[in-house]
């Protein structure tokens, strides 16, 4: 498929688009609720996907009546994470392979993530992909997360081009609203945890990221 306009760059969200954090997210939330005797559901996890920090711990406090304040609850929710990461982060299936013909074809790239600045770069970092990408952004980065436009019209100032010519990759329904809001190319492509959402702001939904209509769409 051929958008109207040429994609001149794009735009990554990082969990569960990039990588499979969002199975390690899920250890995570069951262990928080576990030690407050409460339970992590699906509908849970659905709620707080692609969210900031706050808007996520804020939800699982109203969600189970909890005392935490979401400040602490995240603290928590980090620590467990990274000390999880060793031996269960993946790259999803085609990233590299699409990296390196991003780079091939010289398309900028950068990241946008709802994760914290400490959490990107846990991940990052174990397979040394932040000096590949032209900048990221963060939750800390901004004042309204996901959905909120915010974070994507951000970049698309950093990059110096309109919005519409930015191809946005997302896995969940919260990061298709905020990039579709900000006036983007939006392509769903739903990890295990998302594929019961909504997508119907996205252009295209695909599977992978190795599927050839992305390829095709991005011109590589």
């Amino acid at each position: 498929m051929k958008p109207p306009i040429t994609p001149r760059a794009v735009i990554f969200d990082m969990d569960g688009l990039m990588f499979n954090t969002e199975d390690v997210y899920f250890e995570v939330g069951t262990e928080l609720m576990r030690r407050r005797g409460r339970e992590y559901t699906r509908q849970l996890s659905d709620a707080v996907m692609g969210r900031p920090p706050q808007d996520c711990f804020e939800t699982m406090i109203r969600w189970h009546n909890l005392d935490d304040r979401w400040e602490a609850l995240a603290a928590e929710s980090e620590d467990l994470f990274i000390s999880l990461l060793d031996g269960r982060l993946f790259p999803m299936p085609g990233l590299m392979e699409l990296l390196d013909a991003l780079e091939a074809a010289r398309l900028p790239k950068a990241i946008c993530t709802s994760s914290s600045r400490r959490v990107l770069t846990a991940v990052l970092s174990r397979f040394d992909l932040e000096p590949r990408f032209a900048f990221t952004l963060t939750a800390e980065d901004i004042t309204h997360g996901k959905p909120h436009p915010e974070i994507y019209l951000k970049a698309a100032e950093r990059l110096s081009l309109p919005p519409k010519e930015i191809v946005v990759l997302e896995d969940s329904q919260t990061g298709c609203r905020a990039a579709a809001a900000a006036g983007t190319l939006v392509v769903a492509v739903p990890c295990e945890h998302s594929r019961n959402q909504d997508f119907s702001v996205a252009s295209v939904i695909l599977n992978r990221l190795d599927d050839r209509r992305l390829y095709a769409l991005l011109g590589l």
